[in-house]
């Protein structure tokens, strides 16, 4: 099993996924996958009791661990497997078709008014910057802290997702403009750490956890199960609140029209009160214009 293991991180399918990606595949194939299976035979990776040890294993792991990196950890051995199983390394793919054990989501999760007040409250500048990119743009975390001045024009961002590939143009609204107008270009990346340094994944985490806990010492508690990554899903809600179109949010944040429509359709639109406030706020709108043009055609009847 070592043998395939080493021959899936040199092969392309690995080198292809995004640099994030690889980073935490080979901490958990490290952590978990090779001290328990490294050292099984070819043979017994194909056999049908295989599964059961596979199984076994991932249940130990959600008992260790959550059932989230359960199913995460597993997905990771089962794309081994399944890479093995394509060139025909092995015979069998024991791990195909797997049921995930996590039933949670955090697509239904975001950031309301009172907690972006409470963290922008808590954090420094150089932790809330990225924070508030995040929340204006619908970024992820990786996108934003690697956005440079260059690809700034005063108007727009340009970048390239480093998950998806994708390129796009992302207009930004007036006030991160304003925001991003007041901070000193101290280098070449926009969201610069304490030391005038550009971040690292780990480091701007930990600043980010550091300032949660400040937030949460002053009585925000929700926040606690909020996550950087929950200001995609706050950004898509607040788009949509605001009136704009799936293919408009789309554009902006990248998803597919149908992954969008499935957000806001599914998990969004109907938990969020604003949203009802401004339909509502739309339709005594419209009965006031209805009520002027009606009152105008009365009056003009009667003259």
């Amino acid at each position: 099993m070592q043998e395939i293991i080493n021959g899936y991180l040199r092969s392309q399918e690995f080198a292809d996924l995004a640099e994030s990606t690889r980073k935490d595949y080979a901490r958990r194939i490290a952590k978990r996958i090779e001290p328990k299976f490294g050292n099984m035979p070819l043979r017994a990776v194909e056999d049908d009791r295989a599964r059961a040890q596979f199984f076994n294993w991932r249940e130990k792991v959600a008992q260790e661990s959550g059932t989230r990196e359960a199913d995460y950890s597993f997905a990771i051995l089962a794309r081994i497997v399944s890479w093995a199983h394509n060139l025909r390394l092995v015979s069998r793919n024991q791990c195909e078709r797997p049921k995930r054990l996590h039933r949670g989501s955090r697509v239904d999760i975001i950031w309301q008014e009172e907690d972006i007040a409470a963290l922008l409250a808590a954090a420094p500048p150089h932790v809330a910057l990225p924070f508030v990119i995040a929340l204006e743009t619908g970024q992820r975390q990786s996108d934003v802290l690697h956005m440079t001045w260059v690809q700034y024009d005063g108007v727009a961002i340009r970048l390239q997702q480093k998950k998806t590939g994708r390129r796009l143009v992302v207009p930004l609204t007036a006030a991160l403009r304003d925001r991003l107008d007041t901070v000193e270009r101290a280098g070449s990346v926009i969201c610069l750490n304490s030391h005038g340094k550009p971040w690292t994944a780990d480091g701007f985490k930990t600043s980010f956890a550091a300032a949660k806990a400040v937030a949460i010492e002053q009585g925000a508690k929700n926040i606690a199960t909020l996550t950087f990554h929950d200001t995609r899903g706050t950004a898509v809600v607040n788009m949509a609140i605001a009136g704009c179109t799936v293919p408009e949010i789309a554009s902006i944040t990248r998803h597919s029209l149908k992954d969008a429509e499935t957000i806001l359709e599914t998990h969004y639109l109907g938990r969020d009160h604003r949203l009802g406030e401004s339909a509502i706020s739309k339709v005594d709108k419209h009965a006031r214009k209805l009520a002027r043009v009606n009152g105008a055609v009365n009056s003009s009847k009667a003259v």
